[in-house]
């Protein structure tokens, strides 16, 4: 038995399944991948201040994972009692986007290019899944990490009825990749994105790129949580290795 295995089996038990094999991994983008998420709460926080409904910018990180859309028309049945339009919802994110780009560039997220690498010698396919459809952001993944992501394998807002915490996303990603639950892993960073790929079935690593304390992402159903990208990035060969080796009757 080594370090991962306990979290391994309890993952095991709790999904009914024998072992997990993993061919491949889905990736979050926004605070996984970049390091963007304090810009993304800035422009929600004013957009929303703005528009009259009150809120803290910290909340927002509660958010990431969801589409603009759902995070706008959340806001609405809380604050106003009723649903966003759909030429609210256009305008607002459309605002917000304008917001965010106004802001200074964000950076990748330190140990990503490393974790990604990693994935990529293991053989293991890439599928992005994010909640965002900003191109400011998005546009830079090949830049970022070249030859890490192909362009049919990336899932986006644009791309789903439902975002996270629905498991459509990681569900649509793991069809793009032609695999089943057990074969695949959910790399994440947020509670909602964390819940979707549990309830997809993944095997769903949560790694701590900000605010948000482990107990929130264990409770949303993290099989483990690394307390960074870059300590993630050095455990991974091992974690992969104890998965590949670790199974239940």
């Amino acid at each position: 038995m080594n370090l991962f295995t306990p979290y391994i089996v309890r993952f095991l038990e709790r999904h009914h399944f024998s072992r997990v094999t993993p061919r491949a991994a889905l990736i979050d983008m926004d605070g996984t991948l970049y390091d963007s998420m304090t810009n993304h709460t800035a422009a929600w926080h004013r957009l929303m201040t703005e528009t009259g409904i009150p809120c803290t910018r910290e909340e927002f990180y509660l958010y990431e994972g969801r589409t603009g859309a759902s995070t706008i028309n959340y806001l609405f049945n809380r604050e106003l009692h009723r649903d966003a339009t759909d030429e609210e919802k256009e305008t607002l994110y459309h605002k917000k986007t304008l917001y965010f780009n106004e802001l200074p560039p964000v950076k990748p997220m330190p140990g990503a290019l490393e974790m990604l690498n990693t994935l990529r010698d293991a053989g293991l396919g890439r599928v992005l899944v994010t909640g965002s459809g900003q191109n400011s952001v998005i546009s830079r993944i090949d830049r970022d990490f070249p030859g890490i992501f192909a362009p049919d394998m990336r899932i986006t807002s644009r791309n789903v009825t439902h975002g996270k915490p629905h498991p459509e996303p990681f569900i649509r990603a793991m069809q793009l990749a032609r695999v089943t639950p057990s074969q695949s892993i959910v790399i994440e960073n947020a509670p909602l994105g964390i819940e979707a790929g549990d309830r997809a079935g993944a095997f769903t690593i949560g790694v701590t790129t900000g605010p948000i304390p482990v107990e929130e992402m264990e409770r949303a159903g993290a099989a483990i949580v690394f307390p960074s990208m870059p300590a993630f990035a050095e455990a991974l060969p091992s974690l992969l290795l104890s998965l590949l080796t670790t199974q239940i009757d």
